[in-house]
């Protein structure tokens, strides 16, 4: 189960992150998952749960947002999100078109909430 490791690894820059912003909180994290990724989001939410219990991480929300695959069209150019691995462009019905996205895994963005600075 790879999506342990990729728990980890949100984890980290998340910590790494952290540690910019010593007078915030991280609240959210976001991640883009393409389709050809071959990630398994409730795998990937169900480590990263498990990682994160009994932390100062248990209440880091994660945010997955699934990325089509998409493909451009080598004769005209358009480019299209491929459904049930149809490549064959749209537009003109040309057959041979490149994959240009869908293979993502990224961190997409973090939120923050920032700490009242106190003086005493």
């Amino acid at each position: 189960m790879h999506e342990m490791g990729i728990a980890n690894s949100i984890i980290e820059a998340v910590q790494a992150e952290a540690a910019r912003y010593r007078n915030a909180a991280v609240s959210k994290v976001a991640v883009r998952i393409g389709e050809l990724a071959a990630v398994d989001p409730d795998a990937l939410r169900f480590c990263f749960e498990a990682l994160t219990r009994e932390t100062e991480y248990e209440s880091l929300q994660l945010e997955i947002e699934s990325c089509p695959r998409r493909q451009r069209c080598s004769a005209c150019g358009a480019e299209f999100d491929a459904k049930d691995y149809e490549c064959r462009c749209r537009q003109c019905g040309e057959e041979h078109t490149k994959c240009i996205g869908g293979d993502e895994l990224e961190l997409a963005y973090l939120e923050l909430e920032e700490y009242e600075s106190s003086t005493a």
